[in-house]
C-alpha cells in the first residue's frame, strides 16, 4: 500500500531505483477510485494522463517531488486544461499558461493527477457553493469538508493524493485542513507566487500546500516557495530549506495565547482538544502566555469590506465578451453582461460582488473600504506588538469542528464567523498552519499555529514536533 507512505519515503525509494513512478501513481489511482464515488474531491482527474507521463520519470537528484502526485485547486492555471473556479461563468475556458506554482512543480518532477472542488471564486467556508456538486468530509459524509479549499484537503485526507495545493483568502487552507484532520499551510503574503492563481482578493490570497506529514509540506514549500518575476507582490527573501529546519527543536519557544480568542462560541470538544496541545506544549519546555489583540475583534467585519471590495473589482472581467458562459438571449449589449453574470454566478459570488460594489460607491467608499483599511492596519500592529513578546502564536483553528451540510447556507452570517480565527492572519499577511491536534466525537479538530512574516519555518518546526506526540497521520477515515 504505496499510498500510506510518505513523500519523503516515497523519493527515497524512487531515487533509489527501489520504485518506478508509475507504481506509486498507480497506488494513489486505485486509492482514488476507492474512495472518489463517496467523497467527490475532483472536478476533472487526470490520473490516466499522469500514469502515461509517469512511465517517462527518469530518477533524478535534481528533481525533489519526481513521480509525485498532486491535486490542484480548481483556480489554479494548469495548461491545456479547463480552469473552472467551481463557476458556471468559465464554462469553455481552457488555460493557455502554466501557473508559476505548476512550473515550479513540474521542474520538480511531480505529477498532476487532477482539478480539485471548491467554492465558486473560493468564496465560502463549506465547499457548498461549488456550481457542480458539493464535496464530503470523509470522516462523516453528512458534513462538509471546509472550504474554499475542500476537495483539495479531502483528497489528502482519504489518500487519493499525499499532497495538494489549495489558496487561502481568509482561512480556506487552514480551515478544511482542521475540518479534515490535515496539516493546511498558508504562507506569508508574497512567500508563494500568485501568478496563475485566479484573482478573488488580491491583497488577501495566497497559494499553500496540504499535506499528512510535516516533512512533505516543509519540501513542497521550497519547491513552490521564491521570487516570481511575473507577480510584483512576491518577496525576494531567499527560502530557507524548511526540511532542515524542522529538526532544530522546540524547548524555549515562547508561545502566545490570544485572550479575545478564548471566549464564547467555543464548542467544547474544541476547547478541550486545544487545551491539551497547550499543556503538551508547555511539558515539551514551550512557555506557553496569554496575549491580548485587542482589534481582532473587527477582523470579520474588516475582512467583509476588503474582501468583496476587491472581489467586486476583480470578478468584473468575468463579462461573456472574450471567454467563458455568454447567455443564449439578449437584446443588446447591457443586457448581455447582466443576463450573463446572472446565469453564471451563483449566490455567494453575487452577494459578495453586491456587497463589495456598495463598499465601493461614491459617498461610501470613506464609510466603508477606507475605514477597513484603517483597522487592518490596526489588527497587523496588534500582531507586530505580539511577537515582540512571543515567538509563535496559538489559536484554535475553527470555533467548531465540521458541521452538517444546509447547516450555514441559510444564515451567511454563521457561515462567515467560522473563519474567525483565521481572517485576521491574511489581514496582516503572516504565515499560518493548522495541524490536526484532537478528536471531538468522532471528528477531527485542528489548531492554529501563527508565525511572524516569512517565518514558516518556526511553524513546521512545532508541527513536526507535534506529529511525533499525536501521529495524526496513522488516523484514518473509515469511509
Amino acid at each position: 500500500m504505496l499510498w500510506k507512505k510518505s513523500v519523503i519515503e516515497l523519493t527515497s525509494l524512487i531515487n533509489k531505483g527501489e520504485l518506478k513512478p508509475e507504481e506509486v501513481v498507480q497506488s494513489f489511482y486505485e486509492r482514488f477510485l476507492e474512495t472518489e464515488d463517496k467523497v467527490k474531491a475532483y472536478i476533472l482527474p487526470l490520473y490516466e494522463r499522469a500514469l502515461e507521463e509517469a512511465k517517462s520519470l527518469k530518477p533524478s537528484k535534481e528533481n525533489p517531488l519526481l513521480g509525485i502526485p498532486i491535486a490542484i485547486k480548481d483556480n489554479i492555471n494548469v495548461k491545456g486544461y479547463p480552469t473552472t473556479c467551481a463557476s458556471k461563468i468559465l464554462q469553455g475556458y481552457i488555460s493557455p499558461y502554466d501557473a508559476t506554482v505548476i512550473e515550479r512543480l513540474k521542474r520538480a518532477g511531480a505529477l498532476v493527477v487532477g482539478k480539485t472542488n471548491m467554492d465558486e471564486f473560493a468564496m465560502g467556508s463549506s465547499t457548498e457553493y461549488s456550481a457542480f456538486f458539493p464535496t464530503r468530509n470523509p470522516w462523516d459524509l453528512e458534513r462538509v469538508p471546509g472550504g474554499s479549499s475542500g476537495g483539495s484537503a479531502v483528497a489528502v485526507a482519504v489518500s487519493s493524493a499525499p499532497l495538494s495545493l489549495g489558496s487561502d483568502t481568509g482561512g480556506s487552507i487552514r480551515q478544511p485542513a482542521s475540518f479534515c484532520g490535515v496539516i493546511g499551510l498558508k504562507p506569508t503574503y508574497g512567500r508563494v507566487s500568485r501568478y496563475g492563481l485566479v484573482a478573488f482578493a488580491s491583497s488577501l490570497d495566497q497559494i499553500g500546500p496540504f499535506g499528512r506529514r510535516t516533512e512533505d509540506v516543509a519540501l513542497l514549500m521550497e519547491v513552490i516557495s521564491g521570487h516570481d518575476p511575473k507577480d510584483s507582490t512576491s518577496s525576494k527573501r531567499p527560502v530557507p530549506k524548511y526540511t532542515e529546519e524542522l529538526r532544530k527543536g522546540v524547548k524555549g519557544l515562547r508561545v502566545g495565547v490570544v485572550r479575545e480568542f478564548m471566549q464564547d462560541g467555543l464548542e467544547e470538544g474544541v476547547r478541550r482538544a486545544f487545551e491539551n496541545f497547550l499543556k503538551e506544549m508547555e511539558k515539551e519546555g514551550m512557555q506557553v502566555e496569554e496575549i491580548s489583540l485587542p482589534h481582532v475583534k473587527y477582523a470579520i467585519p474588516c475582512y467583509y469590506i476588503i474582501a468583496p471590495s476587491e472581489a467586486s473589482s476583480n470578478l468584473a472581467r468575468y463579462d461573456g465578451v472574450r471567454f467563458g458562459y455568454r447567455t443564449r438571449e439578449y437584446k443588446d449589449l447591457f443586457e448581455m453582461y447582466a443576463k450573463t453574470r446572472d446565469e453564471g454566478f451563483g449566490p455567494e459570488v453575487k452577494r459578495r460582488i453586491l456587497l463589495g460594489t456598495f463598499a465601493l460607491s461614491a459617498g461610501y467608499y470613506d464609510a466603508y473600504y477606507l475605514k477597513a483599511m484603517k483597522v487592518r492596519r490596526l489588527i497587523a500592529q496588534d500582531f507586530e506588538k505580539a511577537f515582540e513578546r512571543v515567538d509563535l502564536i496559538a489559536t484554535p483553528t475553527s470555533p467548531t469542528t465540521a458541521f452538517k451540510f444546509g447547516e450555514k447556507t441559510s444564515d451567511p452570517i454563521s457561515m462567515y464567523l467560522s473563519d474567525i480565527f483565521t481572517v485576521s492572519v491574511n489581514l496582516a499577511g503572516l504565515p499560518g498552519i493548522s495541524i490536526p491536534i484532537g478528536m471531538s466525537e468522532g471528528l477531527p479538530v485542528g489548531g492554529q499555529l501563527i508565525g511572524k512574516a516569512f517565518d514558516e519555518a518556526t511553524l513546521l518546526r512545532v508541527s513536526y514536533w507535534w506529529e511525533h506526540v499525536y501521529k495524526h497521520y496513522e488516523l484514518e477515515p473509515k469511509l
